[in-house]
């Protein structure tokens, strides 16, 4: 999953593109609203994170350059500011979700990973398919009933398959949607992941969609 990180303040900007990175998550950083603009406006992210005292464009104006453009990305604000106007202000310019400052890291998390659980068409935090399961909450996966350790990349596949199971996910889409903006890697780079994922899970789950890309499918059973 990758998240579109808008912050200002430097110091707090770097605590939480680490904590997120820790997640698995692959994190965008801009500061400021312009930056933050174009990126939201030209880039994939799973969510967005957002600061209303941005530089240059408030976040405001950052969220509604968004939703003009139709960009549905869920966007939670982040910000100093816990008066009600200003939570009645992000809501109309279509926020979906609002922590104020400070906050535990934790707490960021977890809506983080809500909002994109839900935005996928989720309502409970498991998400099954076949002998896998996903607690979109705590970010965990089980095979068979076991815990399935994945490396960061992996997470990130598994994860964009998962809340899209049976679908078919174009490979360029889980490109951009696994590496950070600027990240240089090879090209057959997903595929090597999608490799060691039918590994760890059965080679049958996986399906190689030619021309397309790929689709996790109920199909069970490691071979």
């Amino acid at each position: 999953m990758r998240i579109l990180l808008a912050e200002d303040d430097e110091a707090l900007s770097a605590r939480i593109a680490t904590a997120l990175r820790a997640e698995n998550f692959a994190v965008d950083v801009a500061g400021n609203g312009e930056d933050a603009a174009h990126l939201g406006e030209t880039e994939a992210y799973d969510v967005a994170v957002l600061d209303l005292g941005l530089p240059l464009l408030d976040g405001i104006g950052v969220l509604q350059s968004w939703r003009a453009a139709q960009r549905s990305l869920p966007v939670l604000i982040l910000t100093a500011r816990e008066g009600w106007s200003e939570k009645v202000r992000g809501f109309k310019a279509g926020a979906d979700d609002y922590l104020v400052k400070p906050f535990r890291m934790e707490e960021l998390v977890m809506r983080l990973r809500a909002l994109v659980r839900r935005a996928a068409g989720h309502a409970s935090s498991l998400v099954v398919c076949g002998p896998l399961v996903m607690d979109a909450q705590t970010g965990q996966f089980e095979c068979d009933g076991m815990p399935l350790r994945l490396t960061a990349l992996e997470w990130r596949v598994l994860s964009c398959l998962m809340l899209r199971r049976e679908a078919i996910i174009e490979r360029l889409e889980l490109f951009d949607r696994v590496y950070e903006g600027g990240t240089e890697v090879e090209s057959n780079s997903i595929e090597v992941i999608v490799g060691r994922l039918r590994r760890k899970i059965g080679a049958t789950m996986i399906e190689t969609v030619r021309g397309r890309g790929y689709r996790l499918t109920a199909s069970c059973g490691k071979s």
